[in-house]
């Protein structure tokens, strides 16, 4: 008896959708599940998921992250070529996807991924082409084909204002460097099995260290084309197919090829790719002596920050003044900023995580440290705070006193001690300096070190220290006890 089990380079349970329930975001008929499942299971049999990183950039594939049990980073639009090089500089033995939609690749990341198939980068990409943009509800794609409906062109695409379908196996071919580009399609059962071979001969190719590998597949999107899934795929092969012939464009492994000697000529051995360790990055940087030179810190209890406010109150950068902190003890760090649209005076909030151990995720929804640095984000985040946490408060603009009685406070005037100094905007410094000294997870004296290679405008590094010392003296006279 032959048992069907889910590969184990997925998760088992899809906990996106709720606990134990197994489903994917994907719509019914999709063809993302199918190319998904492929590479799960190729990832298996080659024995790689601990080395897998998985870049999912915007579209229909940014959740990939729920689904496959290992390294995944999200992606800008586009980026994930440009990732997936900064992945390859550092990691030499990663096996690296690059999972990417005909509007994510072929539009918004043209130049990404042009750069880095001409590089050569031992790299896997996945296109997944549904001549649409599927994601943001249907919009015309560099794919979308000549008369095609979409959201964006209701009367059909013209070629005469919207130009021709683009042809991104065909763009790949023109470049010497890829050593296996093909286009395979998911309209049939031997176009399935072709896509399975396919996955598996991109990835292994990478694995060898062969170089740049490119499959195009052509995908159904049902809901998008408003079809039925059997109609969805009836219409790639008598539609999409005609546009974008089916076929194996290069493989450096055949000898059929006659590109393929000029392609392994060009394709970028991993032993030639210059590495660069860390004592070599910060001399090239010229910041080695401003970066403290300490004992790894052990934390008693992981810090998970959140410090919010409006836009211009040095939010987002008090987070990363923290962050770094972290990361010059020696422990590990993580910062995740969330701001609106506004550059002024909208809400922003930055999260932090300071841990001993790794860091799986960098979102901090249950702070066990609240910096709220005016009365709109004490509204909005107090009752986040864990029993026994810790909020601090900048009192000058937050006039309101925490409700809560399971929770230790501050309330500190940050904004009006930097005012007096002359830097309003640097009130975050005297939180920041106020949380380190109070709470005595690290020495102050490494934010001072710190400051000096963090703040950008270069005048304002001694008036952020001298608010430093101001900070550190109004908590000797009005806090300390």
């Amino acid at each position: 008896m032959i048992k069907h089990k889910k590969p184990t380079a997925f998760y088992e349970t899809f906990e996106r959708k709720g606990h134990n329930d197994t489903s994917t975001h994907y719509c019914p008929g999709c063809g993302h599940g199918t190319v998904h499942k492929f590479i799960a299971e190729a990832i298996d049999d080659l024995g790689v998921k601990d080395q897998v990183v998985f870049l999912s950039p915007v579209g229909c594939s940014v959740f990939a992250y729920y689904y496959f049990d290992a390294g995944n980073i999200q992606c800008s639009h586009g980026r994930a070529p440009a990732v997936a090089t900064g992945v390859r500089r550092v990691h030499k033995d990663a096996v690296i996807i690059s999972y990417q939609g005909d509007g994510d690749l072929a539009g918004i990341g043209t130049s990404e991924i042009i750069h880095a198939a001409n590089r050569g980068e031992n790299i896997t990409v996945f296109f997944v082409n549904n001549a649409i943009y599927g994601m943001t509800g249907g919009q015309m794609a560099p794919t979308t084909l000549n008369g095609q409906k979409t959201l964006t062109t209701p009367l059909g695409r013209d070629p005469g204002r919207d130009g021709l379908p683009i042809g991104m196996a065909e763009i790949m071919n023109a470049i010497t460097a890829p050593v296996y580009i093909e286009r395979v399609s998911l309209s049939s059962t031997k176009g399935v099995l072709k896509t399975r071979k396919a996955v598996r001969k991109g990835l292994k190719n990478q694995i060898d260290g062969r170089g740049f590998s490119f499959i195009e597949i052509l995908s159904p999107c049902p809901v998008n084309w408003k079809m039925d899934p059997v109609e969805a795929r009836e219409w790639i092969a008598g539609n999409l197919e005609p546009v974008f012939p089916i076929t194996c464009f290069r493989d450096a492994c055949s000898q059929d090829q006659k590109d393929s000697q000029i392609a392994v000529e060009h394709s970028v051995e991993s032993d030639q790719i210059p590495f660069m360790d860390d004592k070599e990055l910060v001399s090239l940087l010229k910041v080695d002596a401003l970066i403290p030179n300490l004992e790894i810190l052990n934390l008693e209890e992981d810090q998970l920050v959140k410090i919010a406010g409006f836009g211009g109150q040095g939010v987002l950068s008090g987070g990363v003044l923290l962050a770094k902190c972290g990361i010059a003890e020696g422990i590990h760090a993580t910062w995740l900023p969330s701001y609106g649209p506004e550059m002024r005076g909208g809400r922003a909030y930055a999260s932090v995580i300071l841990a001993n151990d790794e860091i799986g995720s960098p979102v901090v929804d249950e702070p066990n440290v609240l910096i709220a640095m005016n009365g709109p984000s004490l509204d909005a985040f107090e009752d986040d705070v864990v029993p026994g946490g810790f909020i601090l408060v900048n009192s000058s603009i937050a006039t309101r006193k925490v409700k809560r009685d399971d929770v230790s406070v501050l309330y500190i005037p940050a904004s009006d001690i930097a005012k007096k100094e002359g830097l309003t905007a640097a009130a975050n410094v005297v939180l920041l300096t106020i949380y380190l000294k109070h709470k005595g997870i690290m020495s102050t004296e490494t934010l001072r070190k710190i400051i000096p290679v963090s703040v950008t405008r270069k005048k304002f590094i001694n008036t952020n220290l001298r608010i430093m010392d101001k900070a550190l003296e109004y908590y000797d006279n009005n806090v300390r006890i």
